[in-house]
C-alpha cells in the first residue's frame, strides 16, 4: 500500500519521445556522471554519490551482488530521504517526474518506487542516459551530412569568429563549433575561466545545435582542424566540412594583428602563465626562437610576440592545412576588408550572407 492507501498505478518506461509530457527530469547518476554529461535540462538527484557508488561497485566485485545491494540499499534511502526534504519538498501531489540512470535498471528504478509510494506518478526513461547517447550520435551521424555548410576560412587573426557571431546576430544560420567547445581553437585558445565540456557533453550540444536549422538555407561555420583544443570533432562533420564551399577573409597582416592584439588582450595579464602555455611549441620550433617568444610573453610584449606567431607559425600552418583539408579551397570565394574593427566586421555581413547564399 501507498502512504495514502492505495496501490500505485501500472506503469512502463517510456521513450525519448516522451520527455516533453513530464514537469521534471531527475538524473538519479552519481554528480560525476551528471558532470560529464547529461540529458539537457535534467536535475540531478543522485542516488549514490561518486564515493557510494564506488563502494557499491567494489563491493559487487570483490563480495558479491547481495552485500553489494545490503550496502547500497542503505545509501539510497539516505539519499532519497534527502531529497525528499530537500529539493522535492515542495512537489504538488500531481507533480510528474521521469526519472533515468545510466541504463534504466536499478538506481532509478528505486527513486521511481519511493516516488509512487509518495503518490507521485513516477516513471522510468527506458534505457536511461546510455539510449540518449546513442540518440544524440545517431542524429549527428544522420544530419551532419545533410548541412548546407558554407565554410569561412582565413588565417589567424581573421576576425572569423567575430564576422560568423555578428552573421547571427543578422540572422543568419551558424554553428558555432568554437563556442560549443568553448576554446578558440589555437595554442593560446583556452578561454580564461572557462573548462572545456566533456566530449559526450560538446556532442550534446553539437546534436542540439544540428537539430535547429533550416536545411533549406545555407549554415555558416568556421574551418576548424580535426580538434578544437581537447575536443574531436565527429567524422560526418569533418567530413562534410570538408567537402563544402568556402569563403575567405582576406585583410592585412597589419590589420589581422591589430585585431589579435585587441582579442588576446587578456594574455598579457600572466606572462608567466602565457610563457608555459607557449612551451607546448617545444618540438615545432627552434630552441631560439621558442626562448625568445617566451621572454616576450615573460615581459607582456604581446605585439612583437603575436607578430612573430602569424609569420613563423600560423600563417605556415594555415596555408598547409587549408590545402590538404579542405576540397573547394581553390574555388573559394573572396571577402575582402581592410580593416577587422567591429565596425568593418558588421559591414562584412551583407556580403558573406550574400556570396553564401542566404537572402537577408
Amino acid at each position: 500500500m501507498t502512504m495514502q492507501g492505495r496501490m500505485p498505478f501500472p506503469h512502463d518506461p517510456v521513450g525519448l519521445d516522451d520527455l516533453g509530457q513530464y514537469d521534471t527530469l531527475i538524473d538519479a547518476r552519481s554528480p560525476a556522471e551528471f558532470a560529464e554529461d547529461a540529458i539537457p535540462g535534467a536535475i540531478n538527484c543522485p542516488v549514490l554519490d561518486n564515493d557510494e557508488r564506488r563502494i557499491v561497485g567494489t563491493l559487487y566485485k570483490q563480495v558479491g551482488a547481495f552485500e553489494a545491494r545490503r550496502v547500497g540499499a542503505a545509501m539510497v534511502a539516505a539519499n532519497l530521504a534527502r531529497h525528499l526534504r530537500g529539493p522535492l519538498a515542495d512537489k504538488p501531489a500531481g507533480w510528474r517526474p521521469l526519472v533515468y540512470c545510466w541504463r534504466g535498471g536499478l538506481r532509478s528504478g528505486s527513486m521511481v518506487t519511493w516516488l509512487r509510494m509518495v503518490g507521485w506518478p513516477a516513471v522510468q526513461l527506458r534505457g536511461g542516459y546510455k539510449t540518449w547517447r546513442t540518440h544524440v550520435i545517431e542524429r549527428i551521424d544522420a544530419l551532419a551530412p545533410q548541412l548546407p555548410l558554407r565554410v569561412l576560412c582565413g588565417p589567424t587573426g581573421s576576425a572569423k569568429t567575430a564576422i560568423l557571431q555578428a552573421a547571427a546576430r543578422a540572422g543568419a544560420q551558424v554553428l558555432d563549433l568554437e563556442g560549443l567547445a568553448a576554446h578558440k581553437g589555437s595554442v593560446l585558445g583556452a578561454v580564461p575561466g572557462v573548462e572545456q565540456p566533456s566530449q559526450k557533453a560538446f556532442e550534446t550540444r553539437l546534436a542540439l545545435a544540428l537539430a535547429g536549422f533550416d536545411l533549406g538555407r545555407p549554415v555558416f561555420v568556421e574551418a576548424e582542424s580535426r580538434k578544437i583544443g581537447h575536443i574531436a570533432l565527429p567524422n560526418a562533420l569533418v567530413d562534410r566540412l570538408r567537402e563544402s564551399p568556402c569563403l575567405t577573409v582576406q585583410a592585412p597582416a597589419a590589420a589581422r594583428l591589430e585585431y589579435l592584439l585587441r582579442d588576446y588582450a587578456y594574455l598579457g595579464r600572466d606572462g608567466a602563465q602565457l610563457a608555459d602555455t607557449l612551451g607546448r611549441l617545444h618540438g615545432l620550433l627552434a630552441n631560439d626562437t621558442l626562448a625568445r617568444w617566451q621572454a616576450w610573453a615573460r615581459a607582456g610584449e604581446l605585439a612583437p610576440l603575436f607578430e612573430a606567431l602569424m609569420r613563423e607559425h600560423y600563417d605556415p600552418a594555415y596555408a598547409r592545412s587549408q590545402r590538404g583539408n579542405f576540397l573547394r579551397i581553390a574555388d573559394a570565394l573572396p571577402l575582402p576588408t581592410e580593416r577587422l574593427t567591429p565596425e568593418a566586421i558588421d559591414a562584412l555581413v551583407p556580403t558573406l550572407r550574400a556570396l553564401g547564399g542566404d537572402a537577408a
